[in-house]
């Protein structure tokens, strides 16, 4: 709530927050103009490009209360954390992770190799020594949609093999880092295999957007700048060439 005018049920600095499953906590004033920020919020959560607003209500005939004032509230779409499993810790992953972790993700690193895997690696992300399919790493349905898969390892076979299996598991995101060549081979055998046309289609590879990267931490940001649009529902342009 930012501001009051005349009578009203509000007070500036009130806050009621909306989930996506329709949780609500805090409050705007109740009644009527709850019901009607209640319903502007449960639009915006509807839309995917929905932004930031500031709206005005009149709690007059409008609303049918006897207030006759006006409220001004802000409304604000907040993003949730989005999971991400980077399979591989190699030097790319090491340089992604954290700044993932910046920009709203919560990573888990899994890789077989003690020196890659080592919980406490990096801070903020946890970090497993083991395989992609370990019961830690597994993707249940509720969360699958929302999560994302980013494959990196060390092992071109192993590569293919976490990519069938994000499919598989139903990732809302699954990309891999690699040449052009590769991601043409990597989605040959998924066609062999039976995986469908849109599954094919929908992986990234290669993974990160068009900025002329060639260093780790180069990588590391066309990579994030894909994730963010990803995560907030717009298209990224064309993946790096290599």
């Amino acid at each position: 709530m930012l501001a009051r005018h005349g009578s009203a049920p509000s007070t500036p600095g009130q806050k009621l927050f909306v989930g996506a499953d329709g949780t609500c906590v805090g409050t705007v004033g109740g009644g009527a103009v709850e019901r009607e920020v209640l319903e502007s919020l449960e639009s915006m959560l509807a839309s995917d490009a929905a932004h930031h607003a500031t709206r005005e209500f009149q709690l007059g005939q409008a609303l049918g209360m006897c207030c006759g004032g006006r409220v001004e509230v802000f409304l604000e779409p907040i993003l949730a954390v989005a999971p991400c499993l980077i399979v591989g810790g190699g030097h790319v992953a090491t340089a992604l992770a954290p700044l993932l972790v910046r920009v709203g993700f919560s990573v888990t690193i899994v890789d077989e190799r003690e020196e890659w895997g080592r919980e406490g690696r990096l801070e903020g992300v946890r970090c497993l020594v083991g395989e992609h399919d370990d019961p830690e790493c597994d993707l249940t349905p509720e969360a699958a949609p929302r999560t994302a898969v980013l494959v990196m390892t060390h092992d071109h076979g192993l590569d293919q093999r976490v990519i069938e299996w994000a499919l598989s598991r139903g990732a809302g995101f699954v990309g891999g880092v690699g040449s052009r060549a590769k991601a043409k081979r990597t989605r040959d055998r998924l066609s062999s295999k039976g995986f469908t046309d849109d599954d094919v289609a929908r992986i990234r590879m290669p993974l990160g957007i068009d900025v002329g990267a060639r260093l780790p931490d180069e990588i590391a940001v066309s990579i994030a700048a894909e994730m963010v649009a990803w995560r907030r529902h717009h298209t990224p342009h064309a993946p790096r060439a290599r």
